[in-house]
């Protein structure tokens, strides 16, 4: 397989890990926009090392940013925050499993924007397999126990898949930016540049909305900087394999994550699967399959 599909892969599976962090945080007192705070926070100097630990062993020079660099990564930076609050606050609305596949119509809505922004158009056999994958997270949807569908939910969710779209293609424009860095120089800058701007942003929003969610999050962060670390292994991850490829491609691999999830509310929530959950899951992993035979 392509190596962009080893880190998507890897994303896909650290940000499940993410996502069972972060739903434990709202059970220590954090509200939604502590805990979106704390996915920030602590990711923010880790990526900062990172991308300086990799520029000074490699040698990279890092070009002077164009307008477009910031536009892309403000732009991705801010949809992935209200992205992140909207995904939290689902977790308030409907189980672990349910929650994130809410927002797995953004696979679609990201090969429209990949079209419309970057002028990247998805192969027919390509938008077949995204296809399939949406129609296994519908059966996944459908599939969970104890779940009555309604306009909020839903709203939620598919607000999130558009803004995650956005932030996607915001991330693969401001990697494209930086180039001829290497793929992996270019992620991280991108990445530290990002992380930076969203701790700045939501730390000037609690401290106007929320005052007393920011000491809380700091009294937390034995379990806060958790998510932290998760969420910059996994950003980075993402970054990476938008650096390499069509985001669209990408976020239609990235929808394994789902099986993850499903296999993490099995395991550690005791949540058990039924046989629509299964068939959706083999036609996730049918729609993995059918993307790696593409490319």
């Amino acid at each position: 397989m392509s190596l962009w599909i080893w880190i998507t892969l890897f994303a896909a599976l650290v940000q499940t890990l993410r996502f069972m962090l972060q739903k434990r945080l709202k059970g220590i007192g954090l509200s939604t926009g502590g805990a979106t705070f704390s996915r920030f926070l602590f990711a923010a100097p880790l990526a900062a090392l990172a991308a300086l630990t990799v520029l000074t062993l490699g040698g990279e020079v890092v070009p002077r940013p164009s307008a477009a660099f910031f536009g892309f990564a403000l732009l991705g930076g801010l949809a992935q925050v209200i992205a992140t609050f909207l995904t939290v606050a689902l977790f308030s609305l409907r189980n672990f499993a349910v929650g994130v596949a809410f927002t797995k119509t953004e696979t679609v809505q990201v090969a429209l924007f990949s079209w419309l922004v970057l002028g990247e158009v998805v192969g027919a056999f390509e938008l077949v397999a995204i296809a399939v994958g949406i129609i296994g997270v519908i059966l996944l949807i459908r599939g969970a126990k104890g779940v009555r569908f309604d306009r909020r939910a839903a709203l939620y969710g598919v607000a999130a898949g558009a803004l995650f779209g956005i932030s996607a293609i915001g991330y693969r424009g401001a990697t494209a930016e930086l180039l001829p860095m290497s793929f992996v120089a270019r992620a991280l800058v991108a990445l530290s540049f990002v992380t930076c701007a969203q701790s700045i942003g939501m730390a000037i929003y609690l401290r106007m909305f929320e005052p007393n969610e920011l000491s809380r999050v700091l009294q937390a962060w034995r379990k806060t900087v958790w998510v932290g670390v998760t969420g910059v292994l996994g950003s980075a991850g993402w970054f990476a394999a938008f650096s390499l490829q069509n985001a669209a491609l990408v976020r239609a691999v990235g929808q394994v994550e789902i099986v993850f999830t499903l296999l993490v509310s099995a395991l550690v929530f005791k949540e058990r699967l039924s046989a629509r959950e299964l068939g959706g899951m083999a036609l996730v992993i049918i729609s993995l399959l059918m993307i790696v035979a593409a490319t």
